[in-house]
């Protein structure tokens, strides 16, 4: 385990079920076993990140594979790229989906650690993956020492560039998904009077280069009532689509376009 306190910066060691430092700030694992590494005087709400509501739209739809291609590539882009990598970080992990399928395809020697600001999604994670270390942190505040992982997976998950090169050992792979630009757009377009792609431009993430860019493009076809309810509820658009928009997708279904723009990176 390499853990750093979110509050003096020295390291973490595990004394029983507790982390502390050496200057006796202690940290509880909960009882699913995640640790929560993000103080009270760093939260910016009661509850941040992704409510119970959130995590599970998005643990339902995703546990029934609709986005099981992105994970595909995802992993099979880590074996490519990783060699004898040791240590790795899923930046904004949620409930898991992508650390466990990730973890899986990898070596046993292969050490996971899963961070989001949701204390609801970890408490997921952290109970249906036991091989796999998760934390409740910022990913713009992240508790782990400098220097400390050979890869890292960020999916949507925002961060600064800085704290993503300041933990990554130089060297480091980086794999980044991000919206291409026709994702979900059938959405956008009963929203929006003009929407507008995203862009199609190459990411530039400052202390990494970038070794290798791809798109992945199907049409995601529901009509399942519920699954179209979880889709939309782990989509931002669900807050701006109206009731009726809703109850009229539940009953004629859904088509719309995935588009995922995957990247990945070397740190400098």
């Amino acid at each position: 385990m390499i853990y750093r306190c979110p509050l003096c910066e020295q390291v973490l060691t595990k004394q029983d079920k507790t982390w502390c430092c050496p200057s006796n700030h202690r940290f509880d694992c909960a009882k699913e076993g995640y640790v929560n590494l993000l103080p009270v005087q760093k939260k910016k709400s009661n509850d941040p990140g992704d409510n119970k509501e959130m995590m599970f739209a998005r643990r339902e739809f995703l546990n029934k594979g609709y986005y099981q291609v992105l994970s595909d590539k995802v992993n099979l882009l880590a074996n490519e790229y990783l060699n004898d990598a040791r240590f790795g970080l899923d930046i904004g992990c949620g409930e898991g989906y992508y650390s466990n399928r990730l973890v899986e395809s990898l070596p046993e020697a292969f050490s996971l650690y899963g961070v989001d600001i949701s204390k609801s999604a970890l408490k997921y994670a952290a109970k249906r993956y036991p091989k796999i270390a998760f934390s409740v942190a910022s990913a713009f505040d992240m508790p782990f020492p400098d220097d400390s992982f050979d890869f890292m997976l960020r999916i949507y998950a925002p961060s600064l560039d800085v704290e993503l090169k300041r933990v990554i050992k130089s060297g480091g792979i980086l794999i980044t998904v991000c919206a291409g630009p026709r994702h979900h757009f059938a959405l956008k377009e009963l929203i929006y009077d003009n929407p507008k792609e995203h862009t199609q431009e190459a990411s530039r993430i400052e202390g990494f280069e970038l070794i290798h860019q791809e798109r992945i493009e199907q049409v995601l076809t529901l009509s399942d009532s519920d699954d179209i309810g979880h889709f939309l509820k782990m989509t931002p658009y669900n807050w701006k689509l109206t009731e009726e928009q809703k109850l009229a997708l539940a009953n004629s279904g859904l088509s719309c376009e995935l588009d995922f723009k995957v990247e990945v990176f070397r740190a400098l």
